[in-house]
């Protein structure tokens, strides 16, 4: 009877090490959540930006990684075309990553979820897209690693 109750709780083990759920242990304070909603968005300040650009028609927007010293979040803010569509992607250097995707509207200001990142390095992109990206209509955007 001993063996097999040693044998449950092995088995047990080692499908909670392998499965979805301990997956989730290694997310941090404030993933995936908006910084605006949750307050970490009210003190941010911005750490790098760059322009997002289009082979065809040249600068077509800003994108800005913002962090957070009250929440140790960052996350990307695209400032483009009101009428672009497209997916704003945040990393942290641990391999966590947020990608968000926005619709035209909101005078083109738009923002991603946040990634934890208190104590290492972040960066992001954004890909965007108008006139269903038809004659070199998109563009694109990198931040270089803010570190912190």
């Amino acid at each position: 009877m001993k063996r097999r109750v040693v044998a449950v709780v092995i088995g047990a083990a080692t499908l909670l090490a392998g499965s979805p759920a301990n997956a989730q242990a290694t997310l941090k304070p404030y993933d995936h959540k908006d910084p605006y909603k949750s307050g970490c968005g009210n003190s941010a300040r911005t750490v790098r930006s760059a322009t997002i650009n289009s082979k065809a028609n040249g600068q077509v927007g800003t994108i800005a990684l913002k962090w957070s010293g009250k929440c140790r979040t960052n996350w990307i803010e695209v400032k483009t075309a009101t009428s672009a569509r497209g997916t704003i992607s945040v990393y942290a250097a641990d391999g966590r990553y947020d990608r968000f995707s926005f619709k035209p509207g909101n005078k083109g200001r738009h923002w991603g979820n946040m990634i934890w990142a208190n104590n290492m390095c972040a960066w992001g992109g954004v890909s965007v897209q108008w006139n269903g990206g038809k004659g070199g209509q998109n563009g694109s955007g990198t931040t270089g690693k803010a570190c912190k």
